[in-house]
């Protein structure tokens, strides 16, 4: 059995967003109070940073713009990419010296913790020709032990220099073994929290009231996919996401949203969760961010590779066949049809344990309901749905 190893470690908070919820209290605050009082029972030091500008131009700008287009985005996924795995590694290695980072992400890397701390860094070169001076031995992105607790969705889009120096000490455990060291070492005040769930500023306010503080509302028409019959109206395209319920008016049984149109800005409805227009087997992304740099050996030695993605935290991982464009993007096809997929959303890749890395969802092949009617429905909804990969112009 390896000796037990010992680091010397420093806490550090950060505030990425600074808002009061609905009792006038800033959850950061109370947030940092818990923080600082882990540090304290465990007689280490305590910093805090504040990366709110830095959140609101690269996160939330971009969560905004994405609703504007109609998109659902993913902030999370966003947030780890450019905040906790950018800014926030660049301030622990440049201003508190450390050698790695380690989060309470629920993953792993290929790399043993001694290997993090043992590596020379050394500053590479930028631009097109930094391949030719390295050598390259990719760190990989492993699901956690705890397949349950998998977080390796919201690392997809992280970089291969963030991954080398971080390490993720709850990746080979399962959370009520956490919970138990937690509470073995008088960290009760933690473990009463709950969980977060959902978008950290929206929290658990109305959506659509939050959202149209900062986007105009834009009226339009639910329209049922079926006969084109108008059933109500609402007041932003960019409210609603493909396979949500829509509330309407007047109407008892439940319709979900199916499709839109930007250019008109209405939304396409249809009864039943399990209705045809909801189910689609190809999605287009946009440039994939592989975790290794470069996309697969097989992927790009045959342009096609089977694989197996998801879309959002927790579903079930779906097969699928990746198709490689020359520029970087990929023609995923579902070995079966998927409800909901989403554009905004981004679709994760992985074979066997290995997180290969992600792309944003930007089109969408035509609905099962479609292709049993045997006619194209892309020029109604040309922001969201695709003609298939032989007519779909590049993004």
């Amino acid at each position: 059995m390896k000796p037990k190893k010992w680091y010397q470690v420093t806490g550090v908070f950060m505030k990425n967003w600074d808002q009061l919820d609905e009792h006038g209290v800033c959850t950061a605050d109370r947030d940092c109070e818990d923080a600082y009082r882990v540090c304290q029972i465990l007689d280490i030091p305590f910093h805090q940073v504040s990366y709110m500008k830095e959140y609101w131009n690269d996160v939330f700008s971009d969560f905004l713009n994405e609703y504007e287009k109609g998109r659902t985005p993913n902030p999370d996924i966003v947030c780890n990419r450019h905040i906790k795995f950018g800014c926030f590694l660049r301030y622990a290695v440049d201003n508190l010296g450390a050698d790695a980072v380690a989060t309470g992400h629920y993953a792993r890397t290929s790399l043993e913790d001694e290997e993090v701390f043992q590596q020379k860094y050394i500053k590479r070169p930028e631009g097109l020709f930094r391949n030719r001076f390295e050598v390259r031995n990719p760190v990989k992105l492993l699901q956690a032990a705890d397949s349950f607790k998998d977080q390796t969705f919201f690392l997809s889009q992280v970089s291969q220099p963030a991954l080398r120096r971080t390490i993720f000490p709850l990746g080979g455990l399962t959370k009520p073994f956490v919970k138990k060291i937690a509470a073995e070492n008088r960290l009760h005040h933690v473990l009463q929290k709950k969980e977060s769930m959902g978008i950290c500023f929206v929290g658990k306010r109305n959506f659509e009231h939050f959202i149209l503080q900062y986007l105009q509302p834009r009226p339009g028409k639910f329209i049922s996919i079926e006969d084109n019959q108008v059933l109500g109206t609402h007041k932003g395209w960019f409210l609603y996401t493909l396979g949500q319920r829509a509330k309407i008016s007047g109407l008892r049984e439940p319709w979900f949203v199916v499709d839109k149109d930007g250019a008109k800005g209405d939304v396409f409805v249809a009864p039943r969760t399990d209705h045809p227009a909801l189910y689609r087997d190809l999605l287009r992304t946009n440039r994939v961010h592989w975790i290794a740099e470069e996309p697969p050996a097989a992927l790009v030695r045959d342009k096609m590779m089977e694989c197996h993605f998801r879309f959002r935290h927790q579903m079930a991982l779906v097969p699928c066949v990746l198709t490689l464009n020359q520029d970087g993007t990929v023609w995923v096809t579902a070995v079966k049809a998927v409800r909901a997929l989403t554009p905004g959303q981004f679709a994760v890749f992985y074979k066997g344990d290995e997180c290969l890395g992600s792309g944003k969802i930007l089109r969408l092949g035509p609905s099962a309901y479609t292709l049993q009617k045997g006619k194209s429905r892309a020029g109604v909804a040309p922001e969201v749905s695709g003609d298939g990969p032989g007519l779909c112009p590049t993004p």
